[in-house]
């Protein structure tokens, strides 16, 4: 557990009973009734108990002590404590959230927050690889023998305006919560070290790395989020039509198309590494751990990270390659509502950023290379 969720759980405890029994309630809601992912859960219930703690410091009881003024209190605090447009906007959509469930179980007289106005979040251009880059990052992945889980990543904020990186074109607002979504599957064995016993160091190492080589080609070729990509079992690999199929959020299932090297990259790995890295219960998933469980996508972004640093690139993370993908995509001719299937988009204004990527990257490059630009 992170200290956030530390954090949060030292003020959902001190809260008084009633408001307490309400966080329960409404989070029960958000994953029950709303199918709302882990992590919006947790994004959303962390937000719910911060206004509660507020409403408490400013004599409230009871959730019917959750009134406007509590709320533009408790953003105005917010906002002087130095949180982000994008973080402002994420806690009012909270509040509403909050405020229109609580109305209608009776817990508030009025929807309180219908009105509550939040500052507009700037929509942050992605950052991508070029495409060179996205090719010595799936290169350095054939040729680095790294062995285990790349070292050198670690869990602190990266610098996203490293050499290399392409600059015309913003990092991502951090304060953003990630993309996640919640999975059917039966859960994962956890993985243990008796897990890697009985195998030479050679033959792990060589597992590890085909492992790694199907992971990055996967989530190039396909855009497909990090939790989607380790939530995939080898049953969802349609070889003869080169597809994948994706349980995305909202548990929205897609097919998404992959290409030759990625197909090539598959294929290796099932025959030579999966066989290698499995042990007894770790199910049909299809990309696995050193020790023998699920990847998880923790773990993931670690391999990620340290083949782009194995490549000389700044940090890279596995949405860097969802954004590089949807972006280069677009670049060579796609469609984009076609760009808009392969990545899950619910909405198509949510594709639309990439056609603003690319037109920054063109000005970009027509600033670098005409003589009078």
């Amino acid at each position: 557990m992170s200290r956030a969720d530390d954090g949060t759980r030292a003020l959902h405890e001190a809260l008084p009973p009633p408001l307490r029994d309400v966080v329960d309630e409404f989070a029960r809601h958000l994953s029950q009734v709303r199918d709302r992912s882990p992590h919006t859960v947790r994004a959303y219930v962390a937000d719910l108990v911060s206004l509660l703690d507020h409403t408490v410091r400013m004599g409230g009881r009871v959730p019917a002590d959750v009134d406007l003024t509590v709320l533009r209190s408790w953003l105005a605090k917010q906002r002087t404590m130095g949180a982000a447009r994008s973080s402002l906007a994420r806690r009012a959509a909270s509040a509403r959230t909050f405020s229109a469930w609580a109305h209608r179980s009776g817990l508030l007289p009025t929807d309180v927050a219908a009105t509550l106005a939040s500052p507009r979040a700037r929509r942050e251009l992605p950052t991508v690889l070029r495409v060179d880059q996205a090719a010595a990052l799936l290169d350095a992945a054939r040729h680095t023998r790294s062995g285990r889980e790349p070292a050198g990543t670690s869990h602190a904020a990266p610098d996203a305006s490293g050499p290399g990186r392409d600059l015309s074109v913003p990092a991502p607002d951090a304060s953003a919560p990630e993309r996640s979504r919640p999975t059917a599957r039966a859960p994962e064995p956890v993985e243990t070290a008796a897990g890697a016993a009985g195998r030479r160091p050679d033959e792990d190492d060589e597992a590890v790395l085909l492992r790694d080589r199907a992971l990055l080609e996967l989530l190039y070729a396909t855009g497909v989020r990090i939790s989607e990509a380790c939530g995939l079992d080898t049953g969802d690999v349609d070889h003869g039509r080169r597809l994948i199929r994706v349980l995305g959020k909202g548990n929205r299932e897609r097919s998404v198309p992959y290409g030759l090297p990625a197909q090539r990259a598959v294929d290796e790995w099932l025959r030579r590494g999966r066989p290698v890295l499995a042990r007894p219960g770790c199910g049909d998933a299809l990309l696995l751990g050193a020790r023998g469980g699920r990847l998880h996508p923790t773990t993931a972004r670690r391999i990620v990270s340290g083949h782009a640093d194995a490549a000389g690139l700044p940090h890279t993370s596995p949405h860097d390659l969802r954004h590089s993908a949807a972006t280069h995509l677009l670049e060579g001719g796609a469609d984009l509502r076609a760009v808009q299937e392969i990545l899950g988009h619910s909405s198509l204004a949510s594709t639309q950023i990439y056609t603003h990527v690319s037109v920054e990257r063109l000005r970009a490059a027509y600033r670098q290379a005409h003589p009078r630009a």
